[in-house]
């Protein structure tokens, strides 16, 4: 097809002498047929008017732009060259057919006209706009001027020219306010049955100084998903004392039909009023550990050399920041040293991460500083002395360790309460301990925050909370706990006490059935008591029998290994087959007890087997599925061919099934026969 098209490009004989000016074709301007290829005209031919054939230069007369003479010529006079055009012209209407879209059937003067009707108020399709508008200007917290903006109404003019964008008084009065209404159910919807939970509060101030009171909660779903809304900001004019927050948080809760006994902890800041507050309402109070670690840092700050090193670095950052002459200088000083083309950070006198980037930054670009400074009269005097910059760099490496773990214990998807121990763990073991290099002011800045942190977190209500937190993270368990027997008793009544709130909610709810439609009491039919019912187990056999139950749990939870520490707890909890096929062993060891799966333990093991089986062949043949069977429902323990046949089809199944949650590497050896559960297998969760 190249060389077919090379040819036609040029399809003048090679022994033709037709190199003389004259005698030279020039193409016609503008052509889109493929014919032309074929003729030409003299360069002399300025209007060209006359076609000369560049194959046998004969004159052809052509009737302005038509090409159908063109063709004939070529046709009748030069078949080869013909047939070279066909197929040009066949591959270029493919090329055409196959990008172009077919034409539409002319529109109706009807169809025409609906284009441009605006959409009615009513319609579906208008209400959806309307929908759509509003939550965006509600997630992104945009002024209701926006809607009334030119800008905007020629977006929507471009994006859905029939839809009428309301004014700024009905987004205002009627579709925020439904907006508001229609969240606030599913919200109440979810919340409402919760049995447990956490909330976090705390006062703010808006730009216009008007206080706030807000609440926010915090729960985990039935998927194991970590949940969060912030329920309400609310106007709080009142006095911010202890009494009055204490019924401002009650009522908040209340509101919501949120029951003080299913919340757990309630998360604060350090200030007197609202620690009276819990306590007058005796909640349990969780401290913030950024607010807290805030204020050990500011009190180890307290120093006469730090304070005057900080002021220093403070006014350089501040000159810089409102001169372009000395940022600019900095960027060519910058470029000379050869250093990062870093711009310097100002502090926010509310966030201590944000001096320490301030003082890391500034330390960084000292040279430079000093190189930009010693050149300006003016500012020479602001130019830090060596002294500062030791303390500078002292404070730094006290604190610059504590920024990763301050911005990891602020993530909102995950749970951090069970990191609080293994964290100030970490902090007296490693990260704040004294280093052989560690000059004397960042060892006394080191101690001052340990030893605020250990005072503050030393409370018996808030260690018990947080070692039972850290035992029920499977990352970490009882590593870090100082009295297991107690903490494993703690666990032990909770569960307990679970247990008994079910079965009592269980036995209102039979009590409740026993009525009638109009509510009278309707006592039950003596029946003859069973030979069976001599056997069965008194109130008090059945609650020791679980509290054994528990304290087996328990016992097979803590055997099981601790898992990676870059895998969610969450997730982990979420996906209990590992767990339960840890006790199977365990039983099975200790007195060879089989298990009977139930079917989503079942659907559990094939989920994990499809997954292993595609990690190691991509695309594995029907084959491979049976023999994954055959080894499932090996005929020794009495497997059956139609079982097998079950358990191929399904992993076929499963292959597909692309939803599965992988928590870490569980390996233990099962084997799930007719229904049971042996050591026979390896499988991989």
């Amino acid at each position: 097809m190249q060389a077919e098209e090379a040819a036609a490009s040029d399809p003048e004989p090679a022994g033709s002498s037709t190199t003389s000016e004259s005698k030279e074709l020039v193409p016609r301007r503008g052509f889109t047929s493929l014919v032309w290829r074929w003729f030409g005209f003299e360069k002399n031919d300025v209007v060209q008017n006359n076609v000369i054939c560049k194959i046998c230069r004969k004159s052809v007369t052509v009737k302005q732009s038509s090409t159908t003479n063109l063709i004939h010529h070529l046709r009748y006079n030069h078949s080869k060259e013909y047939e070279a055009f066909e197929k040009l012209r066949d591959s270029q209407r493919k090329i055409s057919t196959g990008r172009l879209k077919p034409q539409c059937a002319q529109q109706t003067l009807a169809e025409s006209f609906s284009k441009r009707v605006p959409y009615e108020r009513k319609s579906k399709r208008w209400q959806d706009v309307t929908n759509a508008v509003t939550k965006f200007i509600a997630r992104e917290m945009l002024p209701m001027r926006l809607v009334e903006s030119e800008s905007f109404t020629e977006l929507v003019n471009v994006l859905e020219p029939r839809y009428t964008v309301p004014s700024r008084k009905y987004f205002s009065g009627t579709a925020l306010p439904t907006l508001y209404d229609d969240t606030r159910k599913a919200v109440e919807k979810e919340v409402h049955s919760l049995t447990h939970f956490a909330t976090t509060t705390d006062l703010w101030s808006s730009r216009t100084s008007e206080p706030y009171l807000s609440l926010t909660i915090h729960f985990i779903d039935e998927s194991w998903r970590l949940r969060s809304y912030c329920l309400q900001t609310s106007y709080f004019p009142e006095c911010h004392t202890g009494e009055i927050i204490a019924l401002g948080l009650k009522d908040a809760l209340a509101s919501w039909s949120l029951k003080e006994e299913a919340m757990v902890c309630m998360t604060t800041d350090s200030g007197a009023n609202v620690v009276s507050a819990l306590r007058i309402n005796n909640w349990k109070r969780l401290p913030c550990f950024g607010h807290r670690l805030h204020i050990a840092i500011e009190r180890s700050m307290r120093d006469t050399k730090i304070d005057r090193a900080i002021g220093v670095c403070k006014k350089v950052v501040g000159a810089f920041s409102n001169s372009w002459n000395l940022k600019k200088a900095l960027a060519d000083a910058q470029t000379q040293m050869k250093l990062p083309e870093h711009k310097l950070i100002t502090e926010s006198p509310t966030r201590w991460a944000s001096r320490q980037r301030m003082i890391e930054r500034f330390v960084e670009q000292e040279k430079a500083i000093r190189h930009v400074l010693g050149g300006d009269i003016k500012r020479r005097q602001l130019i830090p002395s060596w002294q500062d910059i030791d303390v500078l760099e002292s404070v730094s490496k006290a604190l610059s360790p504590l920024l990763e773990f301050t911005d990891a214990l602020s993530g909102e998807q995950v749970v951090t309460i069970s990191y609080m121990k293994p964290v100030l763990s970490l902090f007296n073991s490693e990260v704040l301990a004294e280093k052989s290099d560690d000059t004397q002011l960042t060892k006394q800045i080191k101690e001052s925050i340990l030893g605020y942190l250990n005072t503050k977190y030393r409370d018996d209500n808030v260690d018990d909370l947080l070692s039972v937190a850290s035992t029920l993270d499977p990352r970490f368990k009882n590593r870090y706990n100082d009295d297991d027997q107690m903490i494993m008793s703690t666990i032990s009544s909770e569960l307990m006490a679970m247990t008994t709130q079910e079965e009592s909610s269980e036995g209102a709810i039979a009590e409740g059935g026993a009525k009638g439609d109009d509510d009278t009491y309707e006592p039950a039919k003596k029946t003859k008591k069973s030979f069976g019912s001599y056997f069965k187990k008194s109130v008090k056999e059945e609650r020791e029998s679980q509290a054994n139950v528990i304290e087996k749990e328990i016992k097979s939870y803590l055997l099981i290994p601790e898992v990676d520490s870059d895998v969610k707890a969450l997730e982990w909890f979420s996906y209990d087959a590992a767990l339960k096929l840890q006790q199977a062993n365990t039983a099975f060891k200790e007195n060879g007890t089989l298990l009977s799966p139930d079917p989503k333990l079942k659907s559990s093991i094939l989920d994990g087997l499809a997954e292993e089986i595609v990690k190691y062949k991509a695309y594995p043949r029907d084959s491979d599925f049976d023999e994954v069977a055959k080894d499932l429902l090996r005929k020794p323990f009495g497997g059956h061919d139609t079982d097998m046949d079950k358990a191929s089809t399904t992993l076929r199944y499963r292959k597909f099934k692309g939803t599965m949650i992988m928590l870490g590497t569980r390996e233990m050896r099962v084997i799930v026969n007719s229904g049971r559960l042996c050591n026979s297998m390896q499988v991989s969760f």
